[in-house]
């Protein structure tokens, strides 16, 4: 039998088993990033028509989700970005959190990616994070110990504002994480 194909003979289809989730740097990055938002946010969703850019784009830290093979960057997957308050230091955002539709499936991507920024923030004075948050996200956030503290409208869409209990959120210093996962045919085994 095949190593990537299950006892009945179905074929899966190709995932990356290798992960980095980094603090963007490099210029393909930040335009993989930005077409990735426009997928999502402005082809998937129509949230916005055609660009979903703002002022935040201008100071906000990117975060990317990379897909890689044999250590090498092969697709930008993920991403978010996050802010600092320009009234309050201590307080800062997450925005824009968005997850490549081939991507989806492996559940942890948007989870470790929303870790990363809030834990990224912690390290950086934050002492209270918020998001806008899409209703049918409710419940990664919630399991990730995250509150709904009121309601609100985005783009002319309901949203939920959160915050996150930043007890469970320990200060990450380091820029870049790496993450490997188990493919379907090493689960099964």
């Amino acid at each position: 039998m095949l190593p990537f194909a299950s006892s009945d003979c179905t074929a899966y289809p190709f995932v990356a088993g290798e992960y980095r989730i980094k603090h963007v740097s490099e210029r393909w990055e930040r335009v993989a990033c930005r077409a990735l938002r426009q997928q999502v946010f402005c082809r998937e969703q129509a949230m916005f028509d055609g660009d979903d850019a703002d002022e935040r784009d201008t100071d906000a830290l990117t975060i990317a989700a990379i897909a890689c093979i044999a250590g090498m960057p092969e697709q930008l997957v993920g991403t978010v970005r996050l802010h600092c308050d320009d009234h309050d230091a201590a307080h800062w955002s997450g925005s824009r959190l968005a997850v490549h539709a081939d991507y989806r499936r492996c559940a942890w991507l948007g989870s470790e990616l929303i870790r990363h920024a809030v834990s990224t923030a912690v390290a950086r004075g934050c002492r209270q994070f918020s998001a806008n948050v899409q209703p049918q996200h409710r419940s990664l956030f919630e399991r990730l110990h995250w509150q709904v503290v009121a309601t609100s409208t985005v783009q002319n869409r309901p949203h939920l504002q959160m915050q996150a209990d930043l007890r469970h959120y320990p200060a990450r210093r380091q820029d870049e994480i790496a993450w490997y996962t188990a493919t379907p045919w090493q689960r099964a085994a």
